[in-house]
């Protein structure tokens, strides 16, 4: 059982939260930090007391964003384990982190501001691209184990990944889509683990 949070570190995170929810709301450029402390119900020096500067704020919702991702990490590889259960297994896991309302909100802060802005979010986009290639990495192991005979695991990878994220990811971030209920989630994978083992000619 977690210990409750310390009132410090509800503050901090209620700052965090309404961070988010303004710019969501308003972008970061048209955010202010009084704004910001309005919305937590804490002073502005509380806000300045954790985060000196806007961009330290922001920089704080990267890192969250990076964290809840670093969490989800694919399975190895197992060669004693059927194929098609494997890539069932890597996809609903990857479906949960997409589906999560915390890290779709982190999401949508991340890539508004990097439209608008490439270089303050330029380190993150790096970071959860190479997070990705774990999924590459899973695909070369099945690859070397004679599992997958027709797929570039670096295209096949962007191929598995991608289907999610145009319907559990995408439609979310950009039209404020609700999350998929759990019976999509999994005729998302399915379909998504049924079409790859076709493509790529696998050894299920």
């Amino acid at each position: 059982m977690n210990a409750p949070l310390k009132l410090t570190d509800r503050k901090r995170q209620a700052i965090v939260d309404a961070a988010i929810a303004e710019f969501r709301s308003t972008g970061f450029e048209s955010t202010s930090m009084d704004k910001i402390a309005a919305s937590a119900g804490v002073s502005k020096r509380t806000v300045y007391n954790h985060f000196p500067s806007k961009d330290e704020l922001f920089a704080q919702i990267l890192h969250e964003l990076w964290t809840s991702t670093a969490a989800v990490s694919p399975p190895a590889y197992d060669p004693t384990q059927p194929l098609r259960a494997q890539l069932l297994e890597l996809l609903t896991t990857k479906m949960e982190m997409l589906q999560d309302e915390y890290f779709l909100d982190l999401a949508r802060v991340a890539i508004a501001e990097a439209i608008h802005s490439p270089e303050r979010a330029q380190e993150m986009v790096a970071r959860l691209s190479a997070k990705e290639e774990a999924v590459t990495t899973w695909l070369r192991a099945a690859q070397a184990d004679g599992k997958l005979t027709r797929a570039d695991p670096v295209l096949a990878s962007q191929m598995l990944q991608g289907n999610l994220k145009t319907f559990a990811f995408w439609p979310q971030v950009t039209l404020n889509q609700p999350p998929l209920d759990a019976k999509m989630q999994r005729q998302v994978v399915e379909a998504s683990v049924e079409m790859f083992l076709a493509y790529a000619n696998a050894t299920a």
